[in-house]
This record gives structure tokens, sequence and C-alpha cells, in this order.
């Protein structure tokens, strides 16, 4: 069965680049430069609902660490040079815990840059991993929290080798415009206006043992980085089946009926399912639409009539709606220039 693509929100690429435009570090014509070789339109960057390819985000990942030597894409006062995360990996082979390996990684990035200490803390049945920041220019950037909250996060996840769902994650500025897309990257509650910055798991589930070691680094690190820092949608598992079947169905796009009874249940407990994940059978419609759409439009040449046709639109005036509505940008705006 296909695999759904996977698109990154606009805001994504505007992280990456807040450092460098706020610091200043690099010119305009430098970061118009590196999002063309990146294949992203740099006017997408005005469009609020607009999206890129994981495929476009993660080149423009790689572009900026290559170009600038630095694996923090210009979000600290000074770079962090290339090898500095794989010297947080390997920092935490040998410990007896997730927690240990966690208190270790924590130490050594807060020795490698001077702008924010993470510290590991317990309270109650929960331990956290705090952000303190010493550079109120870093502190700034909301990128740098999500960022930093997610690579720890994603790396525990790695060092068990299995699924470890965190328990709530904090931020400590304001709930920003774009709140609405923290639920497809930070799977639990999520609290803004807090003192610290910080992402939460259960006690228990970092008394797990550290199950990666060198090996494993040196096989899987081509790609680690671009595991850890990808946005891609957090999908419930329930979510998940019905985008398979869905995907599955495609172009014919069946209805939630037909889905509920491929999947055994009845229409209304699919319903039901989907909203306990906070979404409905028309959301997860619409987004694997919306994606599979900018994925055509932005690697192929396929004329736009028949891409309508074949996400199941009834002429391409239909399809040339529902874009506009999902992005705020019409079609023709993600043809390659």
């Amino acid at each position: 069965m296909p695999r759904a693509p996977v698109t990154v929100p606009i805001v994504s690429v505007q992280g990456l680049l807040s450092g460098l435009q706020m610091r200043g570090t690099e010119t305009d014509e430098w970061i118009t430069t590196v999002l063309a070789d990146a294949g992203i339109d740099p006017a997408l960057l005005a469009e609020p609902g607009s999206r890129v390819i994981a495929e476009q985000y993660s080149a423009l990942l790689r572009l900026l660490v290559e170009r600038r030597d630095d694996e923090c894409f210009g979000l600290l006062s000074r770079k962090l040079r290339q090898g500095s995360f794989a010297l947080v990996a390997r920092s935490a082979f040998g410990a007896p815990s997730l927690e240990v390996a966690l208190r270790r990684s924590a130490r050594t990035l807060s020795l490698l840059q001077d702008d924010v200490v993470a510290r590991c803390v317990r309270e109650g049945s929960m331990t956290g991993l705090i952000l303190d920041f010493r550079d109120s220019r870093a502190e700034q950037l909301n990128f740098l929290h999500e960022l930093l909250l997610r690579l720890f996060w994603q790396f525990l996840a790695w060092l068990h080798g299995k699924r470890l769902a965190p328990r709530q994650f904090d931020f400590s500025f304001d709930q920003p415009p774009y709140a609405a897309a923290y639920a497809d990257v930070f799977p639990g509650p999520i609290q803004f206006r807090r003192p610290h910055s910080a992402v939460w798991f259960d006690t228990a589930d970092l008394a797990s043992p550290v199950r990666r070691d060198e090996r494993a680094l040196r096989l899987a690190w081509p790609h680690v980085p671009h595991r850890l820092v990808v946005p891609k949608p957090a999908e419930q598992a329930f979510s998940a089946h019905v985008n398979e079947q869905l995907l599955h169905s495609s172009p014919a796009w069946a209805d939630v009926e037909t889905i509920a009874k491929r999947l055994h249940v009845s229409a209304s407990t699919l319903q039901r399912h989907l909203a306990a994940e906070g979404t409905t059978f028309q959301a997860l419609k619409d987004r694997l639409r919306r994606d599979l759409a900018i994925v055509r439009l932005t690697t192929t040449s396929v004329p736009i009539a028949v891409i309508a046709t074949e996400l199941g639109f009834a002429d391409s005036a239909a399809f040339q709606r529902a874009f506009k509505a999902w992005t705020g940008s019409p079609a023709g705006s993600y043809r390659p220039r």
C-alpha cells in the first residue's frame, strides 16, 4: 500500500530561518539562494497557510548545516558545529536507563554552547527535560524551544528503540498564532506561558534500558538528524488506519460508511474514535488530498486538470477552489519556477 505523503507548514520553514534573520548573520540574498537550492519558492514564506514537502524541508535543513557548519541553523549566538549532536548522542551510550541517558545528553549539550542549559528534573510521577535560557535573544526564538524539546524526545525514543509517549509539553512563551499546528507534531497536552519550556515523561518509562549503541549510531546517523528534526504528523493509531484506507481508495475516495466497514466498525464508532483523537473524517480526507496535491504540483509537470481528477474533483475549478481554501495560495504557485 502506498504511503501517505508528508508536508510541512511554512511556519517550520520560517523557524529554520528565524535565527539567521533575527541575528542578521546572513543576507537576504543568501537566504533566497538557499531556499531556491532546496526547491522552495521564497514567495511561499508570505503565505501563512502554505506548505512544503518533507523532502524540500529536509534539503533546506541539510544545506543550512553544510553551508554554515552549524547544526543549530543560526539559532544560537555561536555555531554548533557539525558533529555536535553526534557527540551528544555518544554521551548517552552505556547509560543504565533512559533517565541517566537524558541527564548525560542534556549535560553535554549544555557544555557545547552558552545560550541554554538543559537539565533533567523529577516532579512527582513525572521526569522532565527543562530549558533554562541564558541568552535573551535565543529565548525569543520559539522555534528553538520547539526544536530542542523535539530533539530530546525523539532522541530518547531512538535510544529506547520503541514508541515513547511524552506526558506533557510546556512552553514558556505565549500561545502563538500557529498553535493549531502543534497537535500534529507534539502528541499530548500542551501548555503555554509556563515558567520553563519542558517535555515531561512518566518516570517509570525512563527506567527502561538504552537499546542503542555506537554501532547503531554509525549505521543510522545519515538518517537520524532528519528523523529528529523534520516534523511529521504524530498521528494517533485510529487516524492512521483511516488514512491508509483512504489512500488505498483513491481516486474514488470512499465515504465514511465504506471506510468504517473496512475497519469492522460502525460509521458512528469511527467518527467517535476520530473525535477522541481531535479530528474528523472530512479533515483527514482534506489533509490527505492537500498533501497529495502539493507533492504532485511540486515534483511533477502533470497538468492541474489531471491532478484534480486524481483527487476526485469534478473539474479543475473545484480543485482550485479547494486548494486555495487549504493553503491560501493558488495551485499554480506551487509549480517549480
